[in-house]
């Protein structure tokens, strides 16, 4: 296998609930439902080894019917599992309601278990993470965990990417140690909690992550495109127009998006654009993923919705 990226983090069973009409609260509403492999990281993964780069997923799953399940789907998304780790417990699950326009109206997380993922852990594998080109790591994980992985890429030049997937992990990880991390990803709500108080604006908080020592901040604002910072410049990038069916792994997407772009040596404003492509047509699709789209259609993609 060639330099991976690996990916560090969420690989859950998704269980989606598509409201038929607006959601109302305390009663009845009607749904249809769809179950799908999931999970930040594994998302990620999946959808990077579609477009025909090499990965690595450490994760955690259940010794049960759902563990095998998703191992199954990883395996045939070409995902290499070899860190990875089964344990007798649930399978972790992701359970959401999207509302009738595709957008979130709820979600809930059980039994992650990504507390196994320890140094001491990644320690026994670090023969591997020495190898990655990128390393890829959801805040699911320990703020421990997120500090020896700042310490070990920095030591070993290699570039890590922290993703903070929703407000809750995003604030847990507000004490780690940036220093040195080459990006974060935040989007508009998980950007303040990931700042002091007294960083009240959106120019207060870039400068203080900056400040900390994050090469790079990536701030995703939805429709309205994203903006990538760092100290020497600002790159702002508008959002392609796309009919939202599904807003599930839309933001996942949008990172393998830039991840596949750099690994293939792309600069800033080039893998923004892929990015917000990749993004924008698993908005189209229902589930995480974006299974039509190989190396080749995603390319052409880029050049019809950023022509020229």
């Amino acid at each position: 296998m060639s330099n991976p990226v690996i990916c560090i983090g969420a690989a859950l069973v998704d269980d989606l609930f598509h409201a038929t009409d607006k959601m109302l609260m305390h009663t009845t509403n009607e749904v249809s439902s769809t179950r799908s492999a999931g999970g930040v990281s594994r998302n990620i993964a999946h959808q990077l080894s579609l477009l025909n780069v090499p990965v690595q997923l450490i994760s955690v799953f259940g010794n049960d019917s759902d563990g095998d399940w998703l191992k199954q789907i990883c395996r045939e998304a070409g995902i290499q599992l070899d860190s990875s780790i089964t344990a007798d417990i649930p399978t972790g699950k992701y359970t959401a309601i999207i509302n009738h326009d595709g957008s979130m109206f709820t979600a809930l997380l059980t039994n992650a278990a990504l507390y196994l993922i320890t140094p001491t852990y990644l320690q026994k594998h670090e023969a591997l993470l020495k190898e990655a080109n990128y390393i890829l790591v959801d805040a699911n994980i320990s703020v421990e965990t997120i500090n020896w992985l700042v310490q070990f890429t920095n030591q070993h030049a290699i570039r890590l990417v922290i993703e903070p997937v929703s407000v809750p992990p995003a604030k847990k990880i507000a004490a780690a140690h940036f220093d040195g991390l080459y990006l974060l990803t935040p989007n508009e709500d998980e950007l303040p909690v990931l700042c002091s108080e007294t960083a009240i604006t959106t120019e207060d908080q870039i400068k203080e992550l900056l400040g900390r020592g994050v090469q790079n901040i990536w701030l995703h604002k939805g429709k309205a495109g994203s903006a990538l910072y760092k100290k020497t410049e600002t790159l702002q990038l508008s959002a392609p127009e796309a009919e939202v069916v599904d807003c599930t792994g839309a933001g996942d997407g949008s990172v393998a998006g830039f991840l596949f772009s750099k690994y293939n040596a792309k600069d800033n404003l080039t893998s923004l654009r892929t990015a917000h492509t990749l993004s924008a047509e698993i908005l189209q699709v229902n589930g995480a993923i974006a299974t039509h789209l190989n190396e080749e259609k995603l390319l052409q993609l880029v050049s019809k919705y950023y022509s020229e």
